[in-house]
């Protein structure tokens, strides 16, 4: 039986209230990495918080940890909700890890990804009283994402993905029956760590610290930790410097309609694409072509049948 982990250090005075995630997938360990460093430097009187509260969870998905795979029994950083008749381990971990996000007002969330590619964090919306996701806390999100010491910001998770389930219910009933019953069609499929904090009342950053096997990533993660602490006040020390990022909207989501789909070249994250440009074919030959200048973002040529392929995106201002 797998069991839950968190280790919460708190400081007489008040202050924010942190959380840090890590190995949300089973094989996205350099969050876990940097977080079993940091507790250690803190153990080890190396490290004092200051005011508020921090919390760590280094293995939040143990089963999928356990197996070195993204998921248990499936993704939970997809449709991450508490429910009273739990049917699958990710339904456990909701039901424990959502209370717990509950207690904080911030969370910094730390995965790594399949292709090659720098490490970029994910914002949630501009501020919005709008169904899908409403939102007040935009800019305490942007200036935290600006001292975490990457250089590449990407938002619009949330309302592409929305999209994305839309358009997979229009073909979803073409696909064969054994594809179609592993095709996950709910509206709350895109819902995950950082969507449910929002939905809390709090705020959230997503880091993808660079691809899973690249041994500078738990250094990344340490690095983006300590400067959140120190962005929020609850280490002493100087102030991380605030840096102007490149800047991407996700806008599209293509799945794969079968497991032989495949992409003309090995793309990487934010590589260019032009409007026209062909991406990869279907196993039944059709062609897929980018349907606008951009970029992709989170190629993944292992992606099973019904799950997501890549992401397009667009250009933004934002993060200057």
């Amino acid at each position: 039986m797998h069991h839950f982990q968190s280790i919460c250090l708190e400081s007489p005075l008040a202050g924010p209230r942190l959380i840090v995630t890590g190995a949300v997938h089973g094989n996205e360990v350099c969050g876990t990495q940097a977080i079993r460093r940091l507790v250690a430097e803190f153990e080890r009187g190396e490290r004092r918080l200051a005011r508020g509260r921090v919390t760590f969870v280094p293995i939040t998905n143990p089963l999928a940890y356990q197996k070195g795979e993204r998921n248990g029994d499936r993704n939970l950083n997809r449709r991450l909700r508490a429910c009273d008749q739990p049917k699958d381990f990710e339904d456990h971990i909701a039901n424990w890890l959502c209370p717990l996000l509950a207690q904080h007002e911030v969370l910094l969330d730390l995965h790594s990804f399949q292709a090659q590619g720098q490490p970029f964090v994910m914002v949630g919306p501009e501020d919005n009283e709008g169904a899908l996701q409403p939102f007040r806390h935009a800019a305490k999100e942007l200036a935290l994402a600006k001292v975490l010491g990457v250089q590449r910001g990407v938002d619009g998770w949330l309302q592409t993905y929305a999209e994305g389930v839309h358009r997979r219910r229009a073909w979803a009933v073409s696909l064969a029956p054994e594809v179609a019953a592993t095709v996950d069609l709910d509206e709350a499929y895109g819902v995950g760590t950082t969507e449910t904090m929002r939905a809390l009342g709090g705020w959230a950053l997503t880091l993808e610290c660079g691809q899973h096997a690249d041994p500078q990533a738990p250094e990344v993660a340490y690095r983006a930790i300590i400067n959140t602490l120190l962005h929020l006040g609850l280490i002493e020390g100087e102030a991380p410097p605030v840096q102007s990022m490149a800047g991407l909207s996700l806008v599209t989501v293509q799945d794969k309609a079968h497991a032989d789909d495949q992409f003309v070249k090995p793309w990487v994250s934010f590589d260019r694409v032009r409007a026209g440009e062909l991406i990869g074919h279907h196993q039944d030959g059709r062609a897929v072509y980018a349907p606008h200048d951009g970029a992709i973002v989170f190629p993944n040529p292992k992606a099973r049948a019904g799950q997501e392929w890549f992401y397009l995106a667009r250009d933004t201002e934002r993060f200057r």
